[in-house]
């Protein structure tokens, strides 16, 4: 089927659970109380429309941001065209843009075009989509589950809006469940099932946020049950943890931040076994693993930072294995990562370093540019004395001058003071031996 298929066909059999209870309203649509809400941004007008500008809706997966962006598409009367950045290319991009002129030229409807995991089109591909969206050819609506501040380039993220989409809430997770084992039409209600309150409430809490999850394991657990006495397809907890793949394990929200600092804590006490435990718990508990991952990049900075440079490029390069392996695999990557921070030597200096010359800005503002260091593009500029005394350091043994380089009131004050640990014991022999050189005379 052609994405840009105007007509909609009848679905094909043998769709999952989560794709056949899709809701189909704002009705349906269960979670994000604070996007949907009377008053809220997304909420419908009086007459059943919605304000609809550029989006980027941002949340963990299964918390409605395709069902989302259908539903709003549909609300504004939008033709709705649907590209995956993981397999489009700029090609797709054009045809969807060009249907979507012709949508206009032709019929005077407007296009909102889809854009899922919009993080993973480069900045060429999001480049190609500014002149559309500025012109409002198309009104992009892109789901991402990375931070769009990192992911989407400045330019596109100030043509769009950015919604926050949270995990879907346990009540509501019951809700989407209940209404699954009820609806004799898309769901699960024409098959006779004895699902206990118990254990619709260990699903909802084992989803973890996530509604997809929900109903793709709630359909696992029923194929997998047997009958009982009564005809009854009987699910327990056992079938439940069975259609899991895994026992269920406790990681409520306190728990995640529990756990998350115990991870960080053992390894900044270079303790390798806890870390590796604390990770699997995580891991095992459901844990998005780029999370774990951009844990362990700022831990490499701030707590062991230049004591062991290598340490950040290890964790960087874990993130980038996962990503190209992905699970299982990638618990390999991410193990070796946790014990090499573990076990590397520990410096917070880049954190109390940026933490002092941060409070140094903030105190005296932006002080005046010394005048040796200034640029001096012009021959204006030369006669105003910019760049006059400037000392080239390749030009001395060493690479060592007797110059200043901090703003006059800020001369004599140190905001780096390296620690006697790992690869800081040899920059504070060179930070030494330059002092003397800077004492004496200079060649």
């Amino acid at each position: 089927m052609d994405l840009f298929t105007h007509r909609a066909r009848k679905d094909p059999t043998g769709r999952p659970l989560a794709e056949r209870m899709r809701p189909r309203d704002l009705d349906e649509f269960v979670g994000q109380a604070h996007l949907l809400g009377p008053g809220k941004l997304l909420a419908a007008s009086p007459d059943g429309t919605v304000a609809l500008p550029s989006l980027i809706l941002w949340g963990p997966p299964g918390t409605g941001k395709t069902t989302l962006a259908r539903i709003l598409a549909t609300r504004a009367g939008a033709f709705f065209a649907q590209l995956s950045a993981v397999s489009a290319g700029v090609k797709d991009l054009r045809e969807a843009i060009a249907l979507a002129e012709r949508e206009r030229g032709e019929i005077g409807r407007r296009t909102v075009l889809f854009l899922d995991e919009i993080h993973r089109f480069n900045k060429a591909q999001q480049d190609a989509l500014l002149p559309s969206v500025e012109a409002g050819v198309v009104t992009l609506i892109g789901a991402t589950t990375e931070n769009p501040s990192f992911e989407v380039n400045a330019a596109l993220l100030s043509r769009c809006r950015v919604v926050r989409l949270d995990p879907i809430d346990e009540p509501d997770l019951r809700i989407l469940i209940d209404r699954a084992l009820a609806d004799r039409t898309r769901g699960l209600g024409a098959i006779p099932i004895d699902c206990p309150d118990e254990v619709r409430a260990e699903l909802s809490r084992a989803a973890r946020g996530d509604g997809r999850r929900a109903l793709n394991t709630l359909e696992v657990a029923v194929q997998i049950a047997r009958p009982g006495e009564d005809g009854r397809k009987r699910v327990d907890l056992p079938v439940l943890e069975e259609a899991l793949q895994h026992k269920t394990l406790l990681y409520d929200e306190d728990e995640h931040y529990h756990v998350v600092s115990a991870f960080i804590k053992s390894m900044r006490g270079s303790d390798p076994d806890a870390a590796v435990y604390w990770m699997a718990r995580m891991l095992d508990a459901g844990e998005d693993p780029l999370f774990v991952l951009r844990r362990m990049v700022i831990f490499a900075a701030e707590d062991i930072g230049v004591a062991d440079p290598r340490a950040l490029q290890l964790a960087m390069a874990a993130t980038e294995a996962f990503r190209f392996v992905g699970m299982p695999e990638g618990w390999l990557p991410m193990t070796e990562a946790a014990i090499y921070l573990a076990t590397a030597p520990k410096s917070n200096s880049a954190l109390t370093t940026s933490s002092a010359a941060r409070a140094a800005v903030a105190e005296h503002g932006a002080l005046p540019v010394p005048k040796h260091l200034r640029n001096a593009p012009t021959p204006l500029m030369k006669e105003m004395g910019h760049g006059a005394g400037y000392l080239y350091p390749h030009d001395f043994a060493g690479a060592a001058v007797a110059q200043e380089f901090l703003p006059e009131k800020l001369v004599g004050r140190r905001f780096y003071e390296p620690r006697e640990a790992g690869h800081e014991k040899t920059i504070i022999e060179r930070l030494r031996w330059l002092a003397e050189r800077r004492k004496g005379p200079l060649p």
